[in-house]
């Protein structure tokens, strides 16, 4: 049996001494599996380049919330005077090197360099979409931040020599205080790796952030699975005023479905948290899967209208777009 490197703790009804896991949940897909997907037909192709109309340069400090696109999985969240990055990822691929993998279709919504400063960094997991060791080292030597992440992810940001004020550890319903604000780990279907050895050694999850003006919920990535973590948030904490829902990378939905949501469950999340609005991401930035580069938003569109939902109360963000509260 392999040994964790990442993290040593108690077995749990999410660790079984190694590994993490969604109880209930099939998650782990085999290589023969993962090959046929990349072989299949069907993949889409994207613009080489699809610029956003959308540019923001954030004031240094926000009074209420403000919560803006940076771009894929990647938000500004700004909250009570604090600043908060979510997954922050610069780098022009998504992937272990810079000189293949997913690239960049749109610049980052907020450059680098406009940056306010950064109080904290949350991390929901550590594929190379939400979790980027560059991007992470430079918050670290120019912002000095407080990390906040699941088991495990603080282990790795400690050998990618991305150190900031240290982290803050949290295990699914654990919570943190962040000045007036309260952040907490939310459970979600998914999984975790940086390589073909390390599956599921790190744990994952999504923020639920309090803040004075209402709740934030965060989700980084998802699947459906039965629905019940996004209502036992709410049944814990109460509706959302704000959302931050998946709603790309979903097909095809036989090796997709128990890790990435289609707009469709994104909208059954959304009316499953009741929040008052939401923001869909994870799409339109880089190409993950199969589908076209502005099908969540037209699929979120469709999905919207069968369900009699304002389309105002849910919209498919570009990067730099932003909402205030």
């Amino acid at each position: 049996m392999p040994t964790n490197p990442f993290y040593s703790g108690p077995v749990s009804d999410h660790f079984d001494g190694t590994r993490f896991f969604v109880p209930l949940h099939n998650q782990d897909k085999s290589r023969r599996a993962l090959i046929r997907m990349m072989r299949g037909n069907g993949r889409q192709t994207w613009p080489r380049q699809a610029p956003s109309p959308f540019t923001t340069k954030p004031d240094m400090r926000v009074g209420g919330v403000r919560s803006t696109l940076i771009g894929h999985a990647s938000f500004l969240v700004q909250a009570a005077g604090l600043n908060l990055l979510i997954d922050p990822v610069y780098s022009k691929r998504a992937s272990p090197v810079q000189f293949a993998g997913p690239a960049r279709v749109n610049p980052p919504g907020i450059a680098f360099d406009d940056l306010p400063p950064i109080d904290a960094v949350l991390i929901t997991h550590s594929h190379y979409d939400h979790l980027d060791k560059l991007t992470l080292r430079a918050l670290a030597k120019g912002h000095n931040p407080l990390f906040i992440c699941p088991l495990g992810v603080d282990t790795l940001l400690q050998r990618m020599g991305v150190a900031g004020q240290g982290a803050r550890v949290l295990d699914w319903w654990q919570g943190a205080a962040l000045g007036s604000l309260n952040i907490h780990a939310i459970p979600t279907y998914h999984w975790s790796a940086r390589g073909l050895g390390d599956r599921r050694f790190t744990l994952w999850c999504s923020f639920a952030i309090q803040t004075p003006s209402g709740l934030v919920y965060h989700i980084g990535d998802t699947g459906y699975g039965r629905g019940a973590f996004s209502r036992e948030l709410c049944a814990r904490f109460g509706p959302p005023v704000l959302a931050h829902i998946p709603i790309g990378a979903y097909e095809p939905r036989w090796f997709m479905k128990d890790a990435h949501v289609n707009p469709e469950e994104a909208v059954q999340i959304f009316q499953d948290c009741n929040a008052t609005h939401a923001i869909g991401h994870h799409w339109g930035t880089f190409q993950l899967t199969h589908e076209a580069h502005d099908a969540p938003e037209k699929d979120l569109a469709k999905a919207l209208a069968s369900a009699a939902i304002p389309p105002e109360r849910f919209t498919a963000f570009r990067p730099g777009q932003a909402f205030s509260l």
